[in-house]
């Protein structure tokens, strides 16, 4: 049996002893119990005891339970108060409703089973009510204090998501040029269309527009367009009543309710089917929604991001995409580049990613070593960025605590060597591809053109050391170089974990 001191206190109020002693043999496992004869001694209990739990009979002789529980709750309030009747008179529970404010109105003959889960829901909320107050006492007493913490953790959000701060880049990146025009649009009220292959950041540039609006202290919903067919996408978007369509148990506020004064961001906008886009079109040109099933418009006052990979321009021009619609969300059309697209950043991002990893996984590891980070930088990124931020887990997954990140940790479809992804001068007559083609010279100029870059890869691009290796002038390797469009390549150093304070990146 559990310690008494530590039991929630239930006060048992009834005129008959045998049910008394029948209700305290059921609950006094789970309860410390108290019992009372009338009211009279009942009230004495409540002043001189901490009870959390009234279960009083109806039918006494000095007075109703709904009259005395009425009067608990003018001097005791906090007290969950229940009726116990062998009588289902609805009067009786109309007035035990209104007057004493009864939380249950137990029926006889009562199941001890039923009873004990009432009674434990009852003392839970008896805690629950405790537990509001106290929240609510401090508040009062601090209320600029919590206020200050409210204030510094969203000015923590916005920091995260500043395009200068929170999209993770190298210096002269095509990324900058996308932020500039982040940060050109972001104050001002205008939808904006993102564009760009997936995993390439478009969610990360709609909460950098959102948080560096003048709606930033607002909420911020994301929907994604393509995961839903239209009557799911338009409950979930505008809300539904309930009763709307077949399993619409409750009324639903829809996203962009939930977003009035914000910001609604709705990725993956080109996928929407024709139907649904001139119901979308109405909600942006109108300004308010109609819930499914709702017989009045509400007014939604909301910025509206859409971002898509597709070509809408195209799209629209074919017929699938209506114009009007495009150009509603298209107030300014911002481009994401590829990660193939941006080679420079890949290391900065790599050491971005592996510090978020090592933090989440509670890992660490010195970084990505040289020869690893080559063939980081040799893959196309198909999956752009989401891509990387995954291989980047895994490496680390599979690495050793303390140990850089060699090849033996990179994925074998990266870790293959890429002839083909190896850069040629266009005037050359090399193709510097995989498998026997083209006379001896031609593959003899291929061998070589891929020994002279995995040289100067293991020598961290170090053409001094280069040309030595190989038996070279400075002279001749800079020959062999211009040959075979190899002077150009950025660099690729080793990557080094360390802490940093970058909050994102832009995937």
């Amino acid at each position: 049996m559990a310690d008494p001191a530590l039991l929630p206190t239930v006060l048992i109020v009834d005129d008959e002893i045998r049910s008394l002693e029948s209700l305290r043999r059921i609950l006094e496992d789970d309860f410390e119990v108290l019992t009372a004869s009338s009211t009279r001694e009942a009230e004495k209990l409540l002043a001189d005891r901490w009870v959390q739990v009234i279960l009083c009979d109806q039918r006494m002789p000095e007075r109703s339970g709904v009259e005395f529980l009425t009067d608990v709750k003018e001097r005791w309030p906090d007290v969950i108060r229940m009726i116990i009747s062998g009588y289902a008179d609805a009067h009786d529970i109309i007035e035990g409703i209104n007057q004493a404010g009864i939380f249950q109105y137990v029926t006889k003959p009562w199941h001890p089973e039923h009873l004990l889960l009432t009674l434990q829901s009852a003392c839970r909320l008896f805690q629950l009510q405790r537990e509001n107050e106290l929240l609510a006492v401090e508040l009062r007493m601090a209320p600029s204090a919590a206020g200050r913490v409210v204030e510094k953790r969203k000015a923590e959000v916005r920091r995260a998501y500043d395009v200068n701060d929170g999209i993770v880049r190298a210096p002269g990146s095509p990324m900058d040029e996308v932020c500039g025009a982040l940060a050109q649009v972001a104050p001002f009220d205008v939808p904006v269309l993102l564009i760009g292959g997936s995993g390439t950041g478009k969610e990360l540039a709609a909460r950098a527009l959102h948080y560096g609006s003048l709606r930033w202290n607002k909420s911020f919903v994301v929907e994604n367009c393509g995961a839903l067919p239209d009557e799911l996408l338009e409950s979930e978007l505008f809300g539904h009543k309930k009763g709307a369509f077949t399993g619409a148990i409750d009324d639903h506020v829809g996203l962009f309710e939930r977003a009035d004064g914000g910001t609604v961001f709705l990725d993956e906008i080109g996928e929407v089917s024709p139907a649904f886009q001139v119901k979308l079109l109405r909600v942006l040109q109108e300004g308010e929604i109609r819930p499914l099933g709702a017989g009045r418009t509400r007014k939604i006052d909301v910025r509206v991001i859409a971002a898509t990979n597709r070509d809408l321009e195209t799209e629209m021009r074919e017929g699938r995409f209506r114009a009007d619609l495009f150009y509603r969300l298209a107030g300014m059309i911002v481009r994401l580049p590829d990660l193939k697209d941006r080679p420079g950043d890949l290391p900065v991002l790599v050491e971005s990613l592996l510090e978020q990893a090592m933090a989440r996984m509670g890992k660490s590891v010195p970084g990505v070593a040289p020869e690893a980070m080559a063939r980081l930088a040799a893959y196309d990124w198909p999956g752009n960025v989401r891509e990387l931020q995954n291989e980047i887990q895994r490496m680390l997954v599979r690495g050793e605590e303390g140990r850089w990140l060699g090849l033996d940790v990179v994925s074998p479809h990266i870790h293959a060597p890429r002839e083909d992804a190896l850069p040629v001068a266009e005037d050359s007559p090399v193709e510097l591809v995989s498998g026997p083609h083209g006379d001896l010279r031609e593959r003899v100029s291929a061998m070589e053109a891929r020994i002279i870059r995995e040289t100067l890869i293991r020598h961290r691009w170090n053409k001094s050391g280069t040309a030595r290796e190989l038996g070279l002038s400075r002279v001749g390797l800079r020959a062999k170089l211009e040959r075979y469009g190899l002077e150009n390549v950025h660099p690729l150093p080793p990557v080094r974990a360390r802490t940093g304070d970058k909050a994102g990146h832009s995937g």
